[in-house]
């Protein structure tokens, strides 16, 4: 079979097979919770003691890989055809970008963190001058370079296979030069799900801390208190919210969404930095640029090997390169698709550099903040993230001036963030699902919202947090491994750019190339 019909089959399998899967483990969750609970911190010991160090190996060679990208001949090249142009402004690129790979984890930890790894740090002593240092920066190095260099491979892989060589918009399609027309078998088949599934739980974990973040702070401003059974009633609320923007689809929905999320981020940013001790706040982000460039090769390879007892990177920098790359097919492919026109150059500047920034200068504002009030004995916020860390952001905000509108305001960006992440994800499964089509009947796009708010509730019940992190760990391991297959396509193919003749040319879809043709690659 080949053709339109042959990749309507390829997408039918798809879409019912990562269906299948998220129904069963929803079944399984919610008849088996216990045993669902069992099973998940099992599975969370196993990765973490056997498989660790090959998370932190992974995950420390990709920022190189961009930066070779970047100031290399492969630069120049346009993902599109060479007389291509970007589709969106750079501020509304910029946008979408930051509220789908950032997201609610930024405004859920920008406090939480850095007070949480300052009482608790992973060497040295509690509660001191170096452990608010060491804080930032682990809190900076968790949410800068490492994770933009994966959504680089896979974006930066999908967009030049789909863009410039006229493959469909899909993850298996980076795949190409080591699979070629496999890549509509079951082997392509196998990754496309593998990455709806890993998108389905990275998304959940998101969302389960959006929801545990609102409600507390619908319980500090409105005395809501912060449950189970409030958390999916939120879940609920704004997946409705999320599925009413996919529907109208990137430019009238998702776009206008990220443009008002950043908006708003970028006020609540100002006043606290404005309201609270603005001088630290300089003083910080100068020093701790400086901290993390001068000790990013240590911290990125530190694997506990000399450490006993209980594991704190399990909790913590595990937990996170487990989230970023299960993370990565959804925050990649939709990048991709937000970037047809642009230079490899422009690319990785845009999401390698500009976000690293912004971390920095995110965590020097609140997380200085927070330690500011921390260490004077203004505040005890360590208790407060020991107790519930949803509730940090928060008990900061209670400490500057307009309380209220100040929590009111941080609400609202919290439920946009929620908005805006799970709308880009229903879109990216629809997309993969669809065979790299953005056209496909609009109940399959309803179906991935409602599934992704499902998915988050379930986490919830068989665990909470902890059962977060083990979707996050278990579902990114075995994509980590396409990752570097797909960095090893994606260098193979860049070297053939101008050294092969014209392959023959295929038929694109209008929904991802304007109806043009392009070379399939070699």
């Amino acid at each position: 079979m080949s053709g339109t019909t042959g990749a309507a089959h390829n997408s039918r399998g798809i879409f019912w097979g990562s269906a299948a899967l998220v129904l069963l483990f929803v079944l399984m969750g919610a008849l088996f919770t216990e045993r669902t609970t069992a099973v998940a911190n099992a599975v969370q010991a196993a990765i973490v003691g056997n498989f660790g160090w090959f998370y932190i190996l992974v995950v420390g060679v990709f920022p190189l890989f961009a930066v070779y990208l970047l100031v290399s001949r492969h630069g120049r090249v346009r993902l599109g055809p060479d007389g291509s142009r970007p589709d969106y402004s750079t501020l509304a690129w910029l946008s979408m970008l930051y509220s789908a790979g950032l997201g609610i984890g930024l405004v859920f930890y920008g406090v939480a963190e850095p007070i949480g790894i300052y009482a608790d740090p992973p060497l040295g002593q509690a509660e001191t001058r170096q452990a608010a240092q060491d804080a930032m920066n682990l809190a900076i190095f968790h949410w800068a370079l490492h994770p933009w260099a994966l959504y680089i491979v896979v974006g930066l892989s999908i967009a030049y296979f789909g863009y410039r060589k006229g493959l469909p918009l899909t993850v298996s399609s980076a795949l190409y030069p080591l699979l070629g027309e496999r890549v509509r078998g079951a082997p392509g088949k196998v990754i496309d799900v593998l990455a709806v599934f890993g998108t389905l739980f990275g998304l959940a974990t998101s969302l389960g801390l959006g929801a545990a973040q609102i409600n507390a702070g619908l319980d500090f401003v409105a005395r809501v208190p912060s449950s189970i059974t409030n958390q999916i009633v939120i879940i609920a609320v704004i997946t409705s919210a999320s599925t009413t923007s996919v529907v109208l689809g990137i430019h009238r929905g998702i776009r206008r969404l990220s443009l008002i999320t950043v908006g708003l981020t970028l006020l609540l940013f100002l006043f606290v930095v404005v309201m609270g001790p603005t001088i630290t706040f300089l003083n910080a982000t100068v020093q701790n640029a400086g901290y993390y460039l001068q000790n990013i090769v240590g911290t990125t390879f530190y694997a506990e090997a000399y450490a006993t007892g209980e594991s704190w990177q399990a909790g913590s920098t595990l937990f996170y390169w487990g989230w970023w790359v299960s993370w990565s097919p959804f925050a990649g492919l939709f990048i991709a698709r937000i970037s047809r026109g642009r230079t490899v150059r422009e690319f990785i500047a845009g999401t390698l550099l500009v976000p690293a920034g912004v971390t920095v200068v995110w965590f020097s504002g609140f997380g200085a903040a927070a330690l500011d009030l921390q260490r004077g004995g203004a505040a005890d916020i360590a208790a407060a993230v020991n107790e519930d860390s949803a509730t940090s952001l928060f008990v900061l905000l209670e400490h500057l001036p307009f309380t209220t509108a100040l929590s009111v305001l941080a609400l609202a960006v919290i439920a946009l963030f929620f908005v805006t992440s799970s709308d880009s994800a229903s879109y990216v499964v629809d997309i993969i699902t669809s065979g790299g089509r953005d056209d496909a009947p609009i109940w399959r796009r309803i179906f991935w919202a409602v599934s992704e708010g499902v998915v988050a509730a379930i986490l919830l019940l068989v665990g909470g947090l902890a059962a977060l992190q083990t979707a996050s760990l278990s579902t990114g391991l075995p994509f980590a491994v396409v990752l570097i297959l797909m960095a090893y396509c994606l260098v193979r193919a860049l070297r053939t750019e101008g050294a092969s003749p014209p392959a023959r040319l295929v038929a694109v879809p209008a929904a991802h190339m304007d109806g043009r043709r392009a070379p399939v690659p070699d």
